[in-house]
């Protein structure tokens, strides 16, 4: 499944992110972004997917995620069910802890930052001390939330019982002069998947010919514009699958496909699963 560029929006006046986010169920959104995140995640267990690695997450699980390495939490299951799911999520670059890890105070951030390549999943006691103290942004001034946020990564830099998740980082994502005619066809691409596009659509979105365009985005895509689509397809109905009670007939209908046979065809080639097996491995009945 290709996973979603993310577009991360550090508020204007701050140096990095904070994301409160009090939800329902935690939906399955398979995504990655160039800053590293920090997620804490309250009165929910589910299952976590960050590159490689899939396991199974309680309430108070804390997890650092390097850039641009593919991830998303997945939950149905609240604790107290008169409580909503909660996530923290805190977003900074790499240059913002380069910055700080300038100063010799702070020079385990280098570290913590080498080591949160692959995400790093923290010890229970060094994330029940985290937090506390995470769970106080959300009522700070901007001015007060960034040295407990220091306090907290200096925390996460000594904990020598914290986890690799990942088998590798992911490697930096080359930024050229096209990035944004070709966002502009993958914006499309994410809003009609569930249509037929015309390949001359396309093309227009990114003012070539349409020969041009073939090359253009098997380069920057690395597959062809049907392939990309069909992944686009697979990943909803991946979601949905895990997420919903639809029958696997209405969920291939909703994810663009006309043909169930053809769906089932392709969702096998894809996961090597079929969606029924794949259903029944990747959630709680």
């Amino acid at each position: 499944m290709t996973p979603l560029f993310e577009q991360v929006t550090i508020p204007s006046g701050h140096s990095w992110g904070l994301l409160w986010r009090e939800l329902e169920t935690i939906p399955f959104i398979w995504h990655y972004h160039p800053q590293f995140e920090l997620t804490l995640t309250v009165n929910a267990r589910g299952q976590r997917y960050i590159g490689d690695h899939l396991g199974d997450f309680e309430p108070g699980d804390l997890v650092l995620v390097g850039p641009n390495l593919p991830h998303t939490w997945s939950a149905h299951e609240r604790l107290d069910s008169a409580q909503p799911m909660l996530a923290v999520v805190v977003w900074f670059a790499p240059e913002w802890i380069t910055q700080l890890a300038a100063f010799p105070e702070l020079r385990s951030l280098r570290q913590l930052a080498a080591r949160a390549g692959p995400a790093l999943h923290f010890s229970p006691a060094t994330s029940a001390r985290c937090a506390e103290r995470l769970l106080q942004l959300q009522v700070l001034p901007a001015p007060q939330r960034l040295p407990l946020l220091l306090d907290v990564l200096l925390m996460l830099a000594e904990d020598g019982k914290a986890q690799a998740l990942a088998s590798m980082a992911q490697t930096a994502i080359n930024i050229d002069s096209q990035q944004k005619r070709m966002e502009k066809v993958l914006d499309h691409m994410h809003t009609h998947f569930r249509d037929e596009i015309a390949l001359e659509i396309l093309a227009q979105q990114a003012a070539l010919s349409l020969g041009a365009f073939h090359r253009f985005f098997k380069r920057h895509a690395s597959c062809t514009p049907g392939a990309y689509l069909a992944r686009l397809r697979i990943g909803r109905a991946c979601q949905q699958l895990i997420e919903s009670e639809l029958s696997i007939a209405v969920i291939a209908q909703e994810a663009g496909y006309r043909n169930l046979a053809h769906f089932n065809r392709q969702f096998l080639a894809t996961k090597r699963v079929t969606p029924r097996t794949f259903r029944r491995q990747y959630r709680h009945d």
